[in-house]
């Protein structure tokens, strides 16, 4: 899709325009005829947040490897665009096809967070399709939904056909098969259906489930409907991950997103079991990648993507057992096209030098570690084993090379928790600072900057503390006063998480399918976006509460007794309830536990796999060294890495001149994020370019003149340079950059610049209305014949401006029914005037407001001649 037709004529005026547009480079297109099965995949929130997960673009993927079933992505519309379409009764719609949501025969939503609840609900009314499960009929989608969230699906449970349970990749294109299997026998109905996908492993089907409770509010029972249901259902599990299915030809956004960057998913699990993280429980068992795949994963997706930067994700990237393999082998290849590498938050215990000096030419200065608690006994109430020495000695390393920045993240409101360890917060900041000034080979010029970072502990589903209460808003309160004021030191920044969203979060983490009656009143109420700050509205939620009778403290601050049945005790991740209550109890009594390579402490995982143990169980009997869960043999210690030495620097050669065109739907993307594609299909070229040198090196590119959004260009220019003495031609340059435009840009000549850019004064513009008026041509060359007086936007603000003073030679047509209007206005730096003024002068000067296009036809020297 490049635009739905029915949003042309309002795009421009919302914000950020192209995060709608969709023809994205490596989207999904299939030809609808060969189709048999169409799924729509809904992140609950907007495009930026949505195309940096991986596991969606991992999910839509693999069910596109599939001939005949074609997976669409879908986000949420910002208030903006959403307004618009409900005022305009325009659906919800796919970011591939621009087909309508409610058309698709299976609707699914990945729940990153319980705060997208209320948005995944917005986004099925406007696709129009009936919220709750019981209403929904057989001509309507299936609905499922997957993510971290449905370890505990109940909250969600009245709105959702399907839970798929674990690791995707393999169950969705099952449940797939399943649907279209049915399809074509005859077999489906939609409850004949989900009977079946209960069947299957991994998917949890509420509807097929009662529960009763009792008159405390606690859970009585839960129980299946039928015999052939599952009374527990276990996680799906990707066992070798070096086979399993990873995208590379992904589509690359047109707009900057969170995380503009290639994600190297490198392993998944955690060794460590600290006792307050969901992750580290319902990703376990730990599977790792092998440097090699990695290292391919890596080099196939920068060839088809042209991003700069590549992190490395997982838990604990310094717990990859072959962390030294994988850093020189990408660092190879990296150095030399400029790729730089990045970490996640890293474990103060495992963090090295060699680790550290191969990641120092990362472009932020700044190097995060999750300490959790400031102090070593409440450390091990959470098993977070690291001593204050470990961390201070990660700060002391990365300080000598070069690094002054430390960001530093903890948990308030724990369990065990004592104001003396709030405190602690404050005193292990303050010694982090103090570090720096005793490290040899720091950056005198710089001073040292911490940055503490206090999200409230949220009870998690699945892990040791799910039976906690969280602290009451006014515990939590006194704790954040209290350590802000402990907090004296002007070099240590201080943030922390908003008490209101934590809470709300805390209920729906914990909640059982009561709360669908709440989530149902909050959509009645309009609420949605909720993890925006700008949109949350815990007054709205507590009256949402209050409305349909829930205590929201039931279930965000109530101790749950350790023989009560909990609302997600149906959902196997694979670590035993009976484990996670020895952590609890180990917790209450302040005894940490050793990390899965020291000892295996029987988390039960080994049971989710064949053969059944776990990699990093030590103590497991006679594990295949073959097997995809072999035991990790970590690296010798004495390990020496290659670290890569400067190369010379390189002189910048001739500069290239493009001229390119930039239209239909593209017209919607702005300058910077124009610049920056650009940029990535310079990279993707391989041709010679000169980069710029310094601390984040880059191609040399330079765009003559803005567009402003929503006008197109038929004759742009950008410059470029090459290294001395390259000897490519202009035809080659050509060839190489043109096959890696889009549908919208047009590669039109290539050649050696003659004129500076600053030269450039005029752009000649066009705008073409859709329809005329008697006598509008002369009114306009009177309007403009003299002053025209507009509020104009500047950088000091709005003010009163004759735009005319900008403009020349406007003239205006009117043949066959159209009006054409033609100027020339300053495109120079200093004096740009947005050709958006002219239309709006008409508009509010003479009353035609009729839709229109816009181009930019060209670029002009002061004495009125194109560019060269």
């Amino acid at each position: 899709m490049l635009m739905r037709e029915d949003i042309r004529s309002f795009i421009a005026n919302v914000a950020k325009p192209a995060r709608y547009i969709g023809g994205e480079l490596g989207s999904t297109s299939k030809d609808l005829s060969e189709v048999d099965l169409r799924v729509a995949f809904c992140f609950p929130d907007i495009y930026e947040i949505g195309m940096s997960n991986l596991g969606m673009r991992i999910l839509c993927g693999v069910l596109n490897e599939i001939p005949n079933v074609w997976a669409e992505r879908v986000y949420s519309p910002w208030t903006d665009m959403e307004e618009q379409m409900r005022e305009r009764h325009i659906p919800l719609f796919t970011s591939d096809s621009g087909d309508a949501v409610g058309d698709f025969d299976i609707v699914a939503f990945t729940l990153q967070y319980e705060l997208c609840y209320s948005t995944a609900l917005n986004m099925m009314e406007l696709a129009g399709i009936p919220l709750l499960a019981a209403d929904r009929g057989e001509d309507s989608p299936i609905v499922i939904a997957g993510g971290p969230c449905s370890y505990n699906p109940e909250p969600m449970a009245d709105f959702i056909d399907v839970f798929s349970i674990g690791e995707g990749e393999e169950a969705l294109p099952e449940l797939a098969r399943l649907w279209l299997k049915m399809k074509a026998d005859g077999t489906y109905t939609k409850s004949a259906f989900l009977r079946e996908a209960s069947h299957l492993e991994g998917f949890y089907v509420p509807s097929l489930y009662d529960v009763s409770y009792n008159a405390d509010g606690t859970i009585a029972s839960f129980a299946p409907k039928y015999d052939d249901v599952p009374a527990v259902v276990k996680k799906r599990v990707i066992g070798d991950l070096d086979k399993a299915y990873v995208p590379i030809k992904t589509e690359i956004p047109y707009i900057e997103t969170v995380h503009d960057r290639i994600t190297l998913e490198v392993f998944r699990g955690c060794i460590r079991g600290c006792r307050f993280c969901q992750a580290g429980f319902v990703c376990r068992p730990v599977r790792e990648r092998s440097p090699e795949r990695l290292n391919e994963i890596a080099r196939e997706s920068a060839d088809a993507s042209g991003y700069e930067e590549i992190s490395l994700s997982c838990l604990s990237i310094s717990d990859y057992s072959q962390i030294n393999r994988l850093t020189d082998s990408l660092l190879e290849w990296t150095d030399e096209r400029k790729i730089n590498l990045s970490l996640p938050s890293m474990r103060a215990d495992s963090f090295t030098k060699e680790l550290m000096e191969k990641i120092s030419g990362v472009r932020t200065s700044t190097i995060t570690f999750a300490p959790e608690a400031g102090t070593k006994r409440l450390r091990d109430i959470i098993n977070k084993n690291i001593e204050e020495e470990d961390i201070l000695k990660a700060c002391r390393i990365a300080y000598g090379v070069g690094k002054n920045k430390i960001k530093l993240y903890f948990m308030m409101g724990l369990p065990g928790e004592t104001y003396e360890d709030i405190a602690g917060i404050a005193a292990l900041a303050h010694d982090v600072v103090e570090e720096y000034f005793h490290t040899e080979g720091r950056n005198k010029r710089l001073q040292p900057q911490v940055t503490t970072s206090v999200a409230c502990f949220i009870p998690k589903p699945q892990t040791p503390f799910q039976w906690v209460g969280q602290n009451t808003f006014d515990e939590l309160y006194d704790k954040q006063k209290f350590l802000a004021d402990k907090i004296t030191d002007r070099r240590v920044k201080h943030n922390y998480h908003d008490v209101e969203v934590s809470r709300l979060e805390a209920v729906f983490a914990r909640g059982d399918r009561r709360l669908s009656a709440a989530l149902l009143e909050a959509r009645r109420r309009g609420i949605r976006l909720d993890a925006w700050e700008e949109f949350f509205d815990y007054a709205a939620w507590c009256e949402v509460f209050d409305a349909v009778g829930l205590d929201m403290s039931f279930y965000a601050n109530r101790t749950i007794a350790e023989d009560e049945i909990l609302p997600w005790d149906m959902i196997d991740c694979g670590v035993s309830k009976a484990f996670l209550l020895r952590e609890y109890r180990k917790a209450k009594e302040g005894v940490p536990t050793k990390n899965c390579l020291e000892a295996c402490s029987g988390c039960g995982v080994n049971s989710l796999v064949e053969p059944e143990y776990c990699r990093c169980c030590p103590g497991h009997p006679s594990p295949r060294e073959d097997a995809p869960f072999a035991p990790v043999r970590p690296e010798r210690a004495d390990f020496v890495p290659t670290l890569t030495t400067p190369t010379e620097k390189v002189r910048p050669g001739r500069t290239v001149r493009v001229r390119f065109s930039k239209g239909g739907a593209l017209a919607y993307i702005g300058h910077l994020d124009l610049a920056k594609f650009m940029i990535r299909q310079l990279v993707r070229s391989r041709l010679p370019v000169w980069y710029t040198e310094g601390f984040n090196p880059r191609p040399h590119l330079v765009f003559a003149s803005s567009l402003s959004v929503g006008c197109g260009g038929e004759r742009e220019v950008m410059d470029f340079r090459l290294v001395a003495d390259a000897a490519t031609t202009d035809d080659e340059i050509r060839s190489a950059l043109a096959p890696l435009m889009p549908d919208g840009i047009d590669i039109i000549e290539v050649f050696t610049a003659e004129r500076k850019l600053k030269e450039i004064e005029w752009g000649e513009y066009e705008i073409a209305y859709g329809e005329t008026r008697d006598g509008i041509a002369s009114e306009i060359r009177t309007l403009f014949s003299s002053p025209v007086i507009m509020m104009k936007r500047s950088k000091s603000g709005e003010k009163e401006t004759d735009i005319t003073a900008f403009l020349a030679d406007v003239d205006a047509t009117d043949e066959g029914g159209f009006l054409t209007v033609r100027f020339l206005a300053n495109a120079a730096d200093a004096r740009y005037l947005n050709p958006v003024y002219v239309a709006r002068a008409i508009a509010e000067k003479l009353g035609f407001d009729a839709p229109y296009k816009m181009a930019r036809k060209r670029l002009l020297l002061a004495d009125k001649t194109e560019l060269r």
